[in-house]
């Protein structure tokens, strides 16, 4: 009978134990999703405080295994909190959080899913968005568009949050790690919240810099060769620290 008993007691020491270690794991997912959370709406904030987007246009995700942060929709940047924490699997099912995700999550989630990245931002900048109405292309004019894997496509217009959206994006991404899209805006993605930013500030940047060029009369911008953007995207895989 002892042995019996004891036998027993080895048995829920087994299943309190496999409990303890399951919690244990949900704990350090939960801290996972939060300080990620935290890092996205710094990004989302950081899209405002450089001119990027105005009002709630644009959107950030970050993926955390196979879970989803994103901005909710309409929601002010400043106004998120902790509490406001929302994410989606990658089926588009909501698995945290009460407020609507936003609403260009179709191009988020194709994104993740054919794509090795972990975060993507979307905005309404300015001068990007003024290229996406002149050219099917951004034209080379700087060595930066290696490091977004080449000229950068511009992805037809499609009503935003659509899954015709999703898809126009796609084909425009391929081999790149960043569009424009039609009279709407740009979508980079990157290995994390920085590099994602980064790549879209990069992307504006270039834009800007474009349009100033082509503005001045009588002179057209020299542009890159194919050849000299892959040769600069090769070196950019390196550079940094």
């Amino acid at each position: 009978m002892a042995e019996r008993r004891r036998g027993r007691r080895d048995v829920r020491g087994g299943r309190e134990g496999a409990q303890e270690v399951e919690e244990s794991r949900m704990s350090g997912v939960r801290d996972e999703e939060f300080r990620a959370w935290q890092a996205l709406v710094a990004t989302a904030r950081r899209t405002v405080a450089d001119g990027l987007v105005v009002g709630t246009s644009g959107n950030v995700s970050v993926r955390v295994r196979d879970t989803v942060l994103v901005t909710p929709s309409g929601v002010p940047y400043d106004r998120l909190t902790p509490d406001a924490l929302t994410a989606v699997d990658l089926d588009g099912r909501q698995v945290r959080g009460t407020l609507v995700p936003t609403s260009e999550l179709p191009m988020h989630l194709a994104v993740y899913r054919t794509t090795d990245a972990r975060a993507v931002v979307h905005t309404h900048a300015v001068h990007a968005t003024a290229v996406s109405t002149l050219v099917r292309e951004l034209p080379a004019i700087h060595y930066m568009a290696g490091a977004l894997g080449g000229p950068v496509r511009v992805a037809p217009y499609a009503t935003y949050g659509t899954e015709e959206l999703a898809e126009n994006m796609l084909h425009a991404l391929a081999d790149r790690s960043g569009c424009l899209l039609q009279n709407h805006g740009t979508l980079t993605y990157g290995a994390t919240l920085d590099q994602a930013y980064d790549r879209t500030a990069q992307l504006e940047w270039m834009c800007h810099l474009w349009l100033t060029a082509s503005s001045v009369p009588g002179l057209t911008p020299n542009l890159l060769s194919d050849d000299q953007l892959r040769a600069a995207g090769e070196r950019l895989r390196g550079y940094g620290q």
